[in-house]
């Protein structure tokens, strides 16, 4: 589930998360999630162009905060059946689990100084998941497969 702040869809911090399979997340150790976007069709690069200008220096922020640890994004190189399709993954690594599940307690105020024309930074955010056929967040878990 993602939060709105100021009427906008804060991605990627998430209010809370249920695991449908196995065991829920351990807070200690890094914590990764991965966040896939299926833009509509001629939208690809308009996505891309407003997540890098809008919502990429948001992330970078909260790496620089120590809140995550690495971001990247990934699309793929060929092509998928349309029910299976995504065009980018960002993952994300946390910290934690509890840091990736708490709000950020000066993310709207970080927002707001770095976007002064909150007008602008709202409408284009509104349109970057107004170009979304959808979007999924996907907490993932690493096994040990040497672990006895």
């Amino acid at each position: 589930m993602n939060r709105v702040i100021a009427g906008v869809l804060a991605f990627p911090f998430i209010a809370a998360l249920s695991f449908a399979q196995g065991a829920p997340a351990k807070s200690a150790g890094p914590y990764a999630v991965e966040y896939y976007y299926k833009v509509k069709w001629g939208h690809s690069e308009e996505f891309l162009t407003l997540f890098k200008k809008n919502h990429y220096p948001i992330l970078k922020k909260g790496l620089e905060s120590g809140r995550m640890l690495k971001v990247f994004m990934q699309q793929p190189q060929l092509h998928m059946t349309e029910d299976a399709r995504w065009d980018y993954r960002v993952t994300i690594v946390f910290k934690n689990a509890t840091v990736a599940n708490e709000p950020d307690p000066d993310e709207a105020a970080l927002i707001k100084q770095m976007y002064p024309d909150q007008d602008t930074f709202k409408k284009e955010e509104q349109r970057r998941f107004e170009i979304l056929d959808a979007h999924w967040d996907l907490p993932v878990t690493t096994i040990d497969l040497d672990e006895k």
